[in-house]
């Protein structure tokens, strides 16, 4: 499959279901893996591509909640939960720890592609994100004990006479560090170069 092909993970015990789920979402143009599960889903490799993960409430290891409660956010893909016995506090309490939807069984074909597609969609920005901060770290990585003191004085807002100041170091040495830094840090501006940094917390 291909880099970006999304793919929808789904983990229900009622392999009619799974079957069902697999064959609809197909015709919409999705990849789907199915799982009995939670042990199978966590067993599986996990394909580096934008994903959704389709989660039955009730399973016979773990519930879906536990699972979800379980996990970091940032372990799994979007959840959009299934259940044939829906309530108003599970379905507050998945939502409040970031599931894309909450249905109930028997799933409605319009509500349940628009949640898939909403949680892949989030998967894809979230990978998006994860990367564009992989690869900031990256640049501060490569930045000197010394120009990371200095990073840290310009963001704050000193002139380069003030860090010289702070640092006990000459303005010129403070001006060739802050050029050193834009270079690796890849900035090109100052504006630029505090939105990295805050983006790093550096």
């Amino acid at each position: 499959m291909s880099c970006e092909h999304p793919v929808v993970l789904i983990i229900d015990d009622d392999w009619r279901v799974r079957e069902a789920l697999a064959e609809l979402l197909s015709t919409f143009d999705f990849e789907t893996v199915t799982f009995g599960s939670i042990a199978e889903y966590v067993a599986h490799p996990r394909a580096d591509v934008p994903s959704c993960l389709i989660l039955d409430v009730k399973l016979p290891d773990i519930s879906g909640l536990d699972f979800q409660a379980e996990q970091p956010v940032d372990q799994h893909p979007p959840i959009v939960f299934i259940t044939g016995h829906g309530d108003i506090p599970s379905s507050v309490r998945a939502i409040k720890r970031g599931a894309v939807d909450f249905l109930t069984k028997p799933l409605i074909e319009r509500d349940l592609v628009k949640a898939i597609r909403t949680g892949v969609e989030r998967d894809r920005a979230e990978r998006r994100a994860r990367a564009e901060l992989a690869e900031l770290q990256g640049r501060l990585n490569r930045l000197t004990p010394r120009e990371r003191q200095v990073l840290a004085l310009v963001v704050s807002g000193l002139l380069n006479k003030q860090a010289a100041a702070k640092l006990g170091i000459t303005e010129s040495t403070v001006q060739i560090h802050r050029r050193r830094i834009m270079e690796k840090m890849k900035a090109t501006s100052l504006a630029d170069l505090v939105r990295i940094a805050v983006t790093l917390g550096a």
